[in-house]
């Protein structure tokens, strides 16, 4: 039998990479204990696409879009679902005694002979990408365990279902209720998928489960009509609410253990006409995440942000929509400022992630702990740092600025569109142009904006009114990318997403425009003078780098500043 080549070699061989690098890869690989194709990913000398490509045509094996494939669920009693994950291995289908086993690397030899020992079959390699092996595992097994739950749902029908404790972990064994494996294996999915929200929708013929991907919504699953009051009744145990209550909204919060990392849960329920519909919100768990790196502050902005971070009074506003990412850097900033030398105290609607050394405080409007009551009484527990999860009033709002002028530094949110028309919303609100101009320091404005799949990436020409729209530069010989799609990224184009920023530095001259009144245009104006870089800009920078795309520019930014 000819020896192999291995994997290393063969990328050398069709030059994507250099010896030199092979061997700075071989040697990160040792180092993190990782295989050589996820050091050399992980080193940024190829992607997985170019990988996929080299394996294909170095050993003739095909490769496979999983996401263009179903697979009919009796596959997984060839394959457990344990060596699958173990291994990154999927059956594909069976022709007689061969079994098609999508691999992200056909070179496991290990992989095969389990493969072939727990299924009897002559194993038959097909390349597939990890992102495409994970969700196919995860909607395969996922799938059959919800179809095994709903069957036996059905058959207990009537049944009380028991209540889980706070830390329960997640198995898939035959003990626990089936109702608790389907949702449990629904929770399970999503955080494999890296999704942020979960939507349970009921519909007159059937429940539909929809997960929000990088901002996108995505169907996911159907249950069948009835078995969605039993998957409701659950979801409101896990959240502590009321199974009785189905005429108004509940709130509630879950916790839970998987093998692979803890879910922090907040559930929300509404009265629709077909039922209650339930959106889980799965909160952010990702503590390493929380650094100017982390979130894509861009180096332009740093030293900006270093500025306002060294004072030790006044208000800096972080702002934008919903969904934008503004808890991240709220907690990003928090980290920087932990000190034992520091009484720092957050006032947060949720608490989104528990970190030690801090005082965190949650609100409850039930017994009348809201952000303006709660403020007032941590400006009564000595605090040097101040973070308010969020101004909803003008009470709240100049309470936060007179603590500013008293010596203490605030950092909050607002939803605003910008850094300029935050400062027209505190005027909404009603709080004093002189106490704005005396208080507010800084204002970090941001969006997401959805990256270009690094596997799919390719040169196109969008439609000049798209440039137009998005506001970028337009001059001759530029070059766009997009994604074409792919399975590594649900066909979209996008994977992952990235911050784009702008920070308004409150100076003088922006105090004194404040304090005489100057509309938005205006401060504009007088912001333009300084050094203020626009969203719009830095996501010029981004087009230019490949990162984003113009049609992501207009769905999230090109309305600002028109």
């Amino acid at each position: 039998m000819p020896k192999i080549m291995r994997l290393g070699d063969m990328l050398v061989s069709r030059r994507v990479i250099t010896e030199d690098q092979l061997n700075q890869a071989l040697a990160y690989g040792k180092e993190h204990k990782m295989r050589i194709g996820e050091s050399l990913i992980e080193c940024g000398f190829v992607t997985e696409g170019q990988i996929v490509d080299t394996l294909s045509n170095q050993l003739g094996i095909d490769f496979i879009d999983l996401t263009k494939v179903d697979i009919d669920p009796s596959m997984t009693k060839y394959i457990p679902k344990s060596l699958a994950k173990k291994s990154m291995i999927v059956p594909v289908k069976i022709e007689r005694d061969n079994l098609y086993l999508a691999m992200e690397d056909p070179l496991n030899f290990y992989a095969v002979e389990d493969a072939a020992s727990v299924s009897h079959k002559k194993i038959m390699p097909l390349i597939a990408s990890k992102r495409g092996i994970e969700r196919a595992i995860s909607a395969l097994y996922g799938n059959e365990g919800a179809a095994k739950a709903i069957a036996e749902i059905r058959e207990t029908a009537g049944v009380e279902e028991t209540m889980v404790e706070k830390n329960e972990t997640i198995e898939d064994n035959e003990t626990s209720a089936p109702v608790i494996r389907l949702v449990n294996s629904i929770i399970e999915r999503a955080k494999t998928e890296k999704a942020s929200d979960i939507h349970f929708e009921p519909t007159a013929d059937e429940m539909v489960i929809r997960m929000r991907i990088d901002g996108q919504l995505h169907r996911i699953l159907t249950i069948p009509a009835d078995i969605k009051d039993s998957v409701t009744s659950r979801l409101k145990i896990m959240g502590k609410m009321s199974t009785v209550e189905k005429r108004v909204p509940q709130d509630g919060r879950a916790y839970l253990k998987l093998p692979d990392g803890d879910v922090d849960m907040r559930l929300s329920t509404l009265p629709s006409i077909f039922g209650e519909k339930t959106v889980i919100r799965i909160l952010g768990s990702e503590k390493s995440m929380l650094t100017r790196e982390g979130i894509g502050m861009p180096p332009s902005e740093d030293e900006k942000l270093s500025k306002l971070l060294k004072l030790n009074s006044g208000v800096i506003m972080i702002v934008g929509p919903t969904g934008s990412g503004k808890s991240s850097t709220m907690y990003t900033l928090v980290n920087e400022l932990l000190s034992e030398h520091t009484n720092l105290i957050t006032l947060e609607d949720p608490v989104e992630y528990q970190i030690d050394g801090i005082t965190q405080v949650q609100i409850n409007e039930k017994v009348g702990l809201t952000f303006a009551s709660g403020l007032r009484a941590i400006l009564r527990q000595d605090p040097d740092v101040i973070c308010v999860g969020e101004i909803r009033d003008g009470e709240t709002a100049e309470i936060a600025m007179r603590a500013a002028m008293t010596g203490h530094l605030v950092i909050t949110t607002i939803h605003t569109e910008d850094a300029i028309t935050a400062i027209d919303r505190l005027h909404d609100m009603g709080v004093p142009p002189y106490l704005i101009s005396a208080g507010l320091r800084g204002v970090i404005s941001q969006r997401l904006l959805r990256r270009i799949c690094t596997n799919c990436t390719k040169s196109y020409e969008p439609d000049k009114s798209d440039i137009n729209l998005s506001g970028i530069r337009a001059y001759p010989g530029r070059t766009y990318t997009h994604g074409a799609g792919c399975d590594m990224c649900f066909h979209t184009g996008y994977r992952g997403r990235v911050g784009v920023f702008e920070i308004l530095n409150v100076n003088d001259d922006i105090r004194e425009a404040i304090n005489s009144g100057a509309g938005t245009k205006e401060l504009r104006r007088v912001a333009s003078r300084q050094n203020f870089i626009t969203m719009q800009q830095h996501a010029d920078d981004l087009v230019d780098q490949g990162i984003t795309t113009v049609e992501e520019i207009i769905r999230n930014i090109s309305v600002i500043g028109g």
